[in-house]
């Protein structure tokens, strides 16, 4: 990687200040990891939907097992982002051999159960590694911030789940008066109509929306242990130094 071509500035954080530099990075990309992630997202999304017509629940299923393949969309961008670059759609269906079918399998199985993917996906999506060569890597970026790797991923998972609350309890805030519907209804009817449709895809919308942010998360986290491993901070303010 060039570092004296990265467009933010690097310095010793700790791993939760990180993830919060990330979601700031997140939303500094919104352009580009937007397009890049709408891209991905509409064909999951058109999966998720044919697969309600099966069962009501499968649409939070299949939103859930493909984040990983979705992430790397997002990675894509975020990656460019941090060189200053801004990233289209055209850019990502360009790159998508790399970005969305290299090590699928893996992606969607092994990765998918890892509860600290936002922190080691960029290892397996950026540095290039076969997936044996990537196992050690990933064991050295881990170290010393797997706690707080697994503590973001958490955090994540609360905020998906307030937000799957808080579109559900739409159906409370919204209904006519005297018409809201009751908990055996909510969680335990057979109503196939607009209030299972709610219910069963309050959880993709949340995760849809929480996911980019999530990643952004984890890439600054994987950025700052870099920076512990390979002092790019030091390289970085020597290069401007001696640019100047």
């Amino acid at each position: 990687m060039q570092v004296e071509a990265l467009a933010i500035r690097l310095r010793p954080r700790s791993p939760l200040e990180a993830a919060d530099f990330g979601v700031r990075l997140c939303q500094s990309a919104a352009r580009s990891v937007s397009g890049c992630y709408a891209l991905a997202a509409v064909p999951v999304v058109l999966l998720a939907v044919a697969s309600f017509s099966y069962a009501s629940w499968l649409p939070g299923l299949v939103i859930w097992w493909l984040k990983p393949w979705l992430d790397q969309s997002i990675l894509f961008a975020l990656s460019r982002a941090a060189f200053g670059q801004t990233t289209s759609p055209g850019d990502l269906w360009r790159a998508q051999r790399q970005v969305w079918w290299r090590q699928l399998a893996f992606t969607l199985t092994v990765r998918r159960l890892s509860p600290w993917r936002s922190l080691t996906q960029p290892v397996y999506g950026l540095e290039g590694l076969s997936i044996r060569r990537a196992h050690g890597r990933v064991r050295q970026i881990r170290r010393r911030v797997a706690s707080q790797a697994l503590l973001v991923t958490h955090a994540f998972s609360i905020a998906e789940t307030a937000i799957t609350v808080a579109l559900i309890s739409l159906v409370f805030w919204l209904a006519p008066s005297g018409l809201a519907p009751s908990f055996e209804q909510l969680f335990g009817g057979d109503d196939a109509g607009a209030l299972a449709l709610l219910i069963n895809w309050a959880y993709p919308v949340a995760a849809l929306f929480i996911e980019p942010f999530y990643v952004a998360a984890g890439f600054a986290m994987y950025l700052n242990r870099r920076v512990e491993l390979e002092a790019w901070d030091i390289e970085q303010e020597f290069r401007r130094a001696f640019a100047e």
